[in-house]
């Protein structure tokens, strides 16, 4: 029952004509009013924001914020992997052979999140990483290796919750919501960046358009907060001894490629 009212809330106010209300309320003037409260409620860490407080115009802006330069330090060393964003490690794991992995008692499959058989094949009984961001949290995605991007596509059309209730009681969100997938290549392995639509804000705005990126460069913002899965080959990275529920910044070491 529990399960069956959460997910008819959601599909009956995560319509178009809401979806579009939100997003232009948090990039009007009139949302510049909240801006205080909503850095008092998800206790902003204001002392490393680019700008002031003030000098944000509105949630739009606060949601995208850039850091000041050096708030946060990549890990140098050639063969690690490092963390594309600051949020919430949630769960990683293997990938089965049959291409899927559970998180929250639910399955998802790596062929639905990828679109095709295809492209999931690649990444059988390799490993997923799984990264929350709230809405407190710094929304702008780095990446976690240096090399070239191989492909960069979107699948999917609206967006439900990814946070702990939405994993528990929605119906696949990882693998089902909005989502904008880079696949990265290194002199190794390939790697799939899906970076997941929060509820009812859509937007993922992808600012890196070159061949060749470096660990750390930033790639994308998301305008809300959401999830980014990491999906690596098999027998290709060894992750560190991470904590699952733990906070973790950008650049922040993950594991090291094989």
């Amino acid at each position: 029952m529990r399960r069956t009212f959460y997910r008819l809330f959601i599909e009956l106010t995560n319509g178009r004509f809401t979806s579009y209300l939100l997003r232009k309320f948090t990039q009007s003037r009139l949302s510049a009013f909240l801006i205080p409260s909503y850095a008092r409620v998800f206790r902003i860490q204001q002392d490393e924001m680019e700008r002031e407080l003030r000098e944000y115009k509105t949630l739009h802006e606060l949601f995208t914020r850039r850091l000041q330069p050096g708030r946060r330090t990549i890990d140098t060393a050639p063969d690690s992997v490092v963390s594309p964003v600051d949020g919430m490690l949630e769960d990683y794991g293997a990938i089965t052979d049959e291409k899927q992995f559970v998180i929250k008692g639910k399955t998802y499959s790596i062929v639905d999140m990828l679109g095709t058989n295809e492209r999931a094949e690649t990444y059988g009984g390799g490993t997923y990483m799984v990264l929350y961001l709230s809405p407190s949290h710094y929304h702008r995605i780095h990446s976690p290796v240096s090399g070239t991007v191989r492909e960069r596509f979107v699948l999917g059309r609206k967006s439900y919750p990814v946070n702990q209730l939405g994993l528990r009681y929605g119906k696949e969100p990882l693998s089902k919501n909005y989502r904008s997938v880079t696949e990265l290549v290194t002199e190794s392995s390939r790697i799939a960046m899906v970076k997941v639509g929060a509820m009812f804000v859509n937007s993922i705005e992808l600012l890196h358009e070159r061949d060749a990126v470096e660990k750390g460069e930033e790639m994308a913002y998301f305008t809300f907060g959401s999830t980014v899965v990491l999906l690596f080959e098999k027998n290709t990275v060894v992750l560190d001894h991470l904590d699952k529920g733990k906070g973790i910044r950008v650049g922040e070491r993950l594991g090291r490629m094989l």
